[in-house]
């Protein structure tokens, strides 16, 4: 039996549900996954029962005991001061330069040497991170002090615009493999990182059970948009509710609903009203998977305005339910999305584009009909989790294989 960590910043988040479904399929291979996470997750992440299970069988580093801290790492240093030395400087020249970039990495370490603990008493061969900035780090150190194997899932976008400072580099040098979850992902580490490298470079799609969806079935009177996602700035929805004034007057009836949430909701609420669309706009928060899958049923058009993503779960869904989608043609994006066959990729930040790809769609039935099958077959075929988890796993086995 494979014994391996999965660790996270934060886990289980609503907003990462990809994350539980790829340990879960896992598990129902044999390997034996235990969950870590840096972080404890706030109660409005935990919009079912999956998320409380995952949350109550977690490890949570942090608050961390003081006394059990110190006593852990004079146990790392006593039982093998050469390698405690050697992670400790590992941690020095891959620091952010600064006071600052310092005392985090300080911690950083700290971290490390408790979840070394953890995966020793457990008797783990194998640590896997999601999520390479600050989370990966604490692997990378604590393979290092640890003397075990570490590998990680690459996503982006936001390593991508601090790559030196993450040391993309050495994470990927240090890595028994790397999982990138589209071509513009894998593009992006090659271009970090040297030739000899990129062999450990493997593309493992996140991806979803397109059996648990029902398609759609696409009517004539429509006026449904459904957008999901956390309400942050990257994401674009200002773009989107500009897009809804224009919409209104072609489609008085038209609604949006948002489902998610985040520290730019209130400012979203504030722009919904001062822009005259308070009655066309729905705000409703996070939502369970389930619900999330409800939502998708009383949907007409799925709409992503982001100006940063990787390839969105979330897009998958909506193709996986038979709704057709309206998303800016950005990273890996239209790996996912094929322009006017399950969708219209439309030109980041623009609200005419956005507004003429919805509207193309809300007038026409058959297109909507013929787009959403074209996007399950798409899921089906090549984002989905049991596939592209058999692939990880099989990754998995020969790299550890290869260890022995």
């Amino acid at each position: 039996m494979i014994r391996i960590a999965y660790l996270t910043g934060e886990y289980p988040r609503a907003t990462d549900t990809f994350i539980q479904r790829e340990v879960a399929a896992l598990r129902d291979r044999g390997v034996e996954v235990h969950t870590f996470s840096i972080r404890r997750t706030g109660d409005e992440h935990i919009v079912g029962p999956e998320q409380q299970a995952e949350r109550e069988r977690t490890f949570y580093i942090l608050p961390p005991n003081p006394l059990l801290l110190l006593l852990v790492h004079l146990q790392l240093l006593f039982s093998s001061p050469q390698r405690y030395f050697s992670a400790l400087k590992l941690a020095w020249s891959t620091r952010q330069h600064g006071l600052k970039g310092t005392l985090y990495q300080f911690f950083y370490f700290a971290e490390a040497g408790l979840l070394v603990h953890q995966v020793q008493k457990r008797g783990i061969e194998h640590l896997h991170n999601h999520i390479a900035t600050s989370s990966c780090t604490v692997a990378m150190l604590a393979a290092q002090l640890g003397g075990f194997t570490y590998s990680f899932t690459l996503h982006g976008p936001h390593v991508f615009f601090e790559p030196y400072r993450w040391r993309l580099d050495e994470k990927i040098r240090r890595a028994l493999f790397v999982s990138c979850i589209s071509h513009f992902c894998r593009s992006q580490a090659m271009l970090f990182s040297t030739p000899e490298n990129w062999p450990r470079l493997h593309i493992v799609h996140c991806g979803v059970e397109p059996k648990v969806f029902n398609m759609v079935t696409h009517e004539q009177n429509s006026k449904r948009l459904l957008y999901v996602g956390r309400l942050a700035p990257e994401k674009g929805v200002p773009i989107l509710l500009e897009s809804m004034v224009t919409l209104k007057d072609q489609h008085p009836e038209a609604v949006l609903t948002l489902v998610g949430d985040g520290s730019y909701r209130s400012q979203l609420e504030t722009l919904s009203i001062e822009l005259g669309i308070g009655d066309n706009v729905k705000f409703v928060g996070y939502k369970s998977g389930s619900e999330v899958r409800e939502y998708l049923q009383q949907t007409d058009v799925f709409v992503l305005p982001s100006f940063a993503e990787g390839v969105p779960v979330v897009l998958m869904e909506a193709m996986a339910a038979g709704v057709p989608v309206v998303a800016t043609g950005i990273a890996g994006v239209g790996e996912l999305v094929e322009d006017r066959i399950s969708g219209y990729l439309v030109r980041p930040g623009d609200t005419v584009s956005l507004t003429d790809g919805i509207v193309s769609l809300l007038n026409d039935a058959p297109l909507r009909s013929r787009m959403g099958a074209a996007g399950r077959e798409k899921v089906e075929t090549q984002f989905n989790i049991e596939s592209e988890v058999d692939r990880l796993y099989s990754i998995l086995k020969d790299c550890l294989r290869e260890k022995i």
